[in-house]
């Protein structure tokens, strides 16, 4: 058998060629091959015989890669076909398995995974997908390790809630991308988020504001609407993002019944209405004007970007609260508007109405097989209970204007 000749080819032949323009195609032996498009793109081609048909290998352009390179290559590549390798194997499994980014990996995050999630977790994720873009975004995929990690959730100054979250978004992306095999094992495994933010913080305890409290707050000197905000909160128990996102047409006047959808909350629930809260709802009303919402928006910049109408921003009760004790300092202890809810379950078990009732009060699900089975909605009961907790709050009310 004849030797098959090969460094057949010089860099100075190849420059002679690419300055000459004219799209070539030269054999530097044993199957490694020069080619010059008319465009003027050099590139190296290895051609080869497997499985009895004869194909060719890209392996780069020169001069990224060397004479002396493109050699050592070819000759590896055909070691590899002695085993029975196939080099276009090889490469299409590199193209299928292609080093992303990271904010190619969160691109990828948000079509597949994000949109299926809840909607206000896509917004806290989202705000933490955010993060790691700036962060990390331009880094490979590939090549981020335990320590980038650490690094990324160290640089977030932000409370251990919101640091906790960005935790769950850095383990989802990096689960996503070992399911898509881009990496084969997380770099989150191993990392103890406590050594890096320590442990989580004792949860707030609840207030349960007093009868003189209630009757400050019941007075207090607030805008109309938030006022009003307030005691529909205090007199119902509703979370304060079921009254924010509240739809006139869902306040039925004529029935003193409020409807509230079904949300990741808690389920869809009637809550009846005593005389005062309806008064309350028709005052709010007249405050909306022509808005479907019973708190309309009150910035012109918000009203704009929801063209036209919209509610309130999810945090304006709770900053006029805020804007109230810090400018009038009433004889009150700090409050948040969820614990209206717990100091409406408190002063209801004072006041004799029964645990399960104060609890369904408040939109909580029976525990136990008791609430797999027992689909009563107790509209009644619940009517009895708030129409005795408003009263009470009416009697502290008129004690501290009367005062």
């Amino acid at each position: 058998m004849a030797k098959i000749q090969s460094n057949l080819l010089t860099d100075i032949q190849l420059r002679k060629w690419i300055r000459a323009g004219l799209p070539v195609a030269k054999s530097d032996g044993a199957g490694l091959t020069f080619t010059l498009s008319a465009a003027g793109a050099a590139t190296w081609v290895l051609r080869y015989q497997h499985g009895g048909r004869r194909q060719e290998v890209t392996l780069g352009r020169y001069p990224d890669v060397s004479l002396a390179a493109a050699r050592l290559n070819a000759t590896k590549k055909r070691l590899a076909l002695l085993d029975g390798v196939n080099p276009a194997d090889e490469v299409r499994k590199t193209k299928a398995h292609k080093d992303w980014t990271v904010r190619e990996l969160i691109k990828d995050y948000r079509e597949l995974v994000l949109t299926n999630l809840a909607d206000s977790t896509q917004r806290s994720y989202g705000r933490n997908l955010k993060r790691i873009e700036n962060g990390m975004g331009a880094m490979s995929v590939q090549s981020v390790g335990p320590a980038d990690v650490v690094a990324q959730i160290e640089r977030v100054k932000t409370g251990w809630v919101e640091l906790f979250t960005l935790w769950c978004v850095l383990l989802g992306i990096f689960k996503h991308a070992t399911g898509k095999k881009l990496i084969f094992a997380s770099p989150c495994a191993g990392i103890q988020l406590e050594a890096i933010i320590g442990k989580r913080p004792e949860v707030k305890r609840r207030l349960m504001l007093s009868v003189d409290e209630l009757a400050v707050l019941l007075n207090a000197h607030m805008k109309p609407d938030n006022l009003l905000s307030v005691k529909i909160l205090l007199a119902t128990g509703v979370r304060i993002s079921e009254l924010f996102t509240a739809l006139r047409e869902n306040v039925f006047i004529t029935e003193a019944r409020w409807h509230i959808p079904q949300s990741k909350t808690g389920p869809a629930m009637d809550i009846p209405l005593a005389p005062c809260v309806v008064d309350w709802f028709k005052e709010l009303f007249l405050l909306a004007g022509n808005s479907v919402y019973v708190l309309p928006a009150r910035l012109r910049t918000r009203i704009e970007r929801y063209d036209g109408d919209a509610h309130v921003s999810k945090d304006a009760i709770r900053e006029a609260i805020d804007y109230w004790i810090e400018n009038h300092t009433p004889a009150i202890r700090r409050f948040t508007p969820h614990d209206l809810r717990s100091t409406m379950k408190s002063h209801m078990r004072k006041l004799g109405v029964s645990r399960d009732i104060s609890e369904m009060c408040l939109n909580h699900k029976l525990s136990g097989v008791e609430g797999i089975y027992d689909q009563h909605s107790y509209y009644e009961e619940r009517r009895a209970a708030l129409t005795v907790w408003s009263e009470f709050l009416t009697d502290c009310q008129l004690k501290k204007a009367a005062a």
